[in-house]
């Protein structure tokens, strides 16, 4: 069946690809842009998809937003990470439908929006962050996603010990991340994934010594690089502008030692 537009859901109203307005539908309500006006009441039980005209005359296509709208286009009030980390953080985690975790910290809630997309319906996302304003927009951007069901914002430091047990992965944004690795392993059931995102190599450097010491495997660095491309005949060409560096990605995997496996046999 056809998705419809309904009173109360969200909706990208796109004029071209660069230009791009997610608007709450509501009954009687006027959207506005310096191309003329929309009236919400015209789209209201419409497919998306459907193309509007404003007020002027120009042409918006109204589609269902993405996960990457809700992530770009959430209310800030930190940097958020990229979807092109988190599309790689979620892969690394190797994390599904009815994975339970451990993030932190919460920051804005960008993160945490492409972890309880995934996570749902069985899943659970437990985001830790010692700034609690930064947690309330964290649950309104996740609200608007329709994911805060799927998520538990904890208000407590996460370099002072992690309450859950057996999580599939750990995922971690914040500057001492070395100081949350013995927490992480006790929480991470055996394989578990441990995925950490520091703009610094220093960082990085001295989670990747922390990883190790405490019996981490699989342990390694990588950045990710995203350049778009100018596709118009006869000046094909990357774009002079690119999201390049934001920041380096570590991962390990949780094993368990020798006397482990010797008293299990």
């Amino acid at each position: 069946m056809p998705d419809k537009i309904n009173d109360g859901d969200y909706v990208v109203l796109m004029l071209d690809p660069h230009r791009t307005y997610m608007v709450k539908v509501e009954h009687g309500k006027i959207f506005h842009t310096h191309k003329g006006y929309i009236q919400m009441d015209d789209i209201i039980g419409k497919e998306y998809g459907l193309t509007v005209k404003s007020s002027l005359g120009a042409s918006f296509a109204a589609l269902k937003p993405t996960l990457n709208d809700y992530i770009m286009k959430s209310s800030r009030k930190t940097q958020i990470t990229y979807p092109k980390d988190a599309a790689l953080i979620v892969l690394l985690s190797s994390i599904c439908a009815g994975s339970r975790v451990v993030e932190s910290g919460t920051g804005t809630g960008a993160l945490t929006t492409a972890l309880a997309h995934y996570v749902k319906p069985t899943g659970k996302v437990y985001s830790y962050d010692v700034r609690r304003e930064f947690q309330e927009t964290a649950e309104k951007n996740l609200r608007r996603a329709g994911l805060i069901d799927y998520v538990e914002l904890k208000n407590l430091d996460v370099t002072l010990g992690i309450a859950e047990t057996n999580v599939d992965a750990v995922v971690l944004d914040l500057a001492t991340p070395w100081l949350v690795v013995p927490h992480a392993f006790n929480a991470l059931k055996p394989s578990g994934t441990l995925v950490s995102f520091s703009p610094t190599v220093d960082q990085a450097l001295r989670l990747t010594e922390a990883l190790k010491a405490a019996g981490f495997v699989g342990v390694e660095t990588v950045e990710c690089l995203l350049r778009g491309m100018q596709m118009e005949r006869g000046k094909v060409r990357p774009q002079t502008l690119m999201t390049a560096h934001t920041g380096y990605i570590t991962c390990g995997r949780k094993a368990l030692p020798t006397e482990s496996l010797l008293q299990t046999s």
